[in-house]
């Protein structure tokens, strides 16, 4: 409770109205930020939210991407991807993440099935491929890699949503989802096929958003949690890429105006970055979100800091 106090006191006092940069993308809605260190480019893969100020669930038609050189000023390359592309998929554009691998960028969505003959439907994942970080991109395999049918510990049929892929140093690729159950599983080297079985995870407090990275020798599960409504961000650390998982509590409370928030973190440049979403923008609300960026910083022993909210955002690199 102390930490969580802590870090809900720290968000309020870090959001100030003056020389804001946050949100970074103003001109429409953005959501669910994965950002992705190509070259000397930090590219980031973003939602869209489209609803209306009226509406009451998500509107996202689409999945778009930014780049920046110096995190103040951000290209915009507008939609490079949408269900659309995938002939089995039907639904909105939910959390995605494209990482590199061998040469393609693989983008591995969320969204929903059609009912045929491998599906009866429900969230689903999917897998784009492109030879360059901005697309265009086409469906890499020409079926969900994971649809509802291969998950069955959760009753519901969006459990399958928010992919993350993390590539560890022997270049062993692993996936990690969920809804309300935190799952993961090997990929081949081609990362379009499942290289073992799909392991369900003991993570507490978990909801959805699964974020996986590794910095000097441990590794980093960060997540949106369901110990409090609205979301905040929690994490564990472990040995491994599989674990075991040891808890290590709160690291950003509430944000804004908007009961979800999502993690995204990458280092560019000698510093660490956390991207996340708000509802912060004049007409904004929850599913009319905004991305923003903070600094994440690290205790001596590789635990993290709270996370610091802020309106200015972070400073220009060079």
């Amino acid at each position: 409770m102390r930490n969580a106090l802590l870090v809900a006191l720290l968000a309020l006092v870090g959001y100030l109205p003056v020389g804001a940069q946050n949100p970074i993308i103003r001109d429409v809605f953005t959501a669910d930020p994965a950002p992705l260190v190509y070259h000397d480019t930090l590219f980031l893969y973003t939602g869209h939210d489209t609803a209306s100020v009226k509406e009451t669930n998500y509107k996202m038609p689409d999945w778009r991407i930014y780049s920046t050189t110096d995190l103040e000023h951000w290209k915009d390359y507008g939609t490079r991807l949408s269900p659309r592309i995938f002939a089995w998929a039907t639904g909105d554009a939910y959390a995605a993440q494209c990482v590199y691998h061998k040469g393609k960028f693989y983008w591995f969505v969320s969204t929903f099935h059609k009912k045929d003959d491998r599906s009866q439907g429900g969230a689903a994942i999917g897998v784009a491929v492109s030879d360059r970080p901005t697309g265009p991109f086409r469906d890499a395999i020409g079926k969900a890699l994971i649809v509802n049918e291969m998950t069955k510990d959760k009753p519901h049929a969006w459990d399958d949503i928010d992919p993350t892929v993390f590539i560890d140093d022997d270049k062993q690729a692993y996936l990690y989802w969920g809804n309300l159950s935190c799952r993961w599983v090997k990929l081949k080297d081609n990362l379009t096929e499942l290289a073992g079985p799909i392991t369900v995870l003991n993570i507490k407090n978990y909801i959805e958003g699964p974020w996986v990275y590794k910095r000097k020798k441990l590794y980093y599960l960060v997540y949106a949690s369901a110990g409090t409504k609205p979301e905040m961000i929690e994490y564990c650390t472990a040995p491994s890429a599989t674990g075991p998982w040891t808890y290590r509590g709160i690291i950003q409370g509430n944000v804004p105006n908007s009961f979800t928030t999502h993690p995204g973190i990458v280092d560019y440049k000698g510093k660490s970055y956390f991207f996340y979403h708000n509802g912060a923008l004049p007409t904004g609300g929850n599913y009319r979100r905004s991305i923003c960026v903070d600094y994440l910083t690290y205790n001596p022993d590789g635990t993290i800091k709270p996370i610091v909210q802020t309106s200015q955002g972070v400073a220009p690199v060079k």
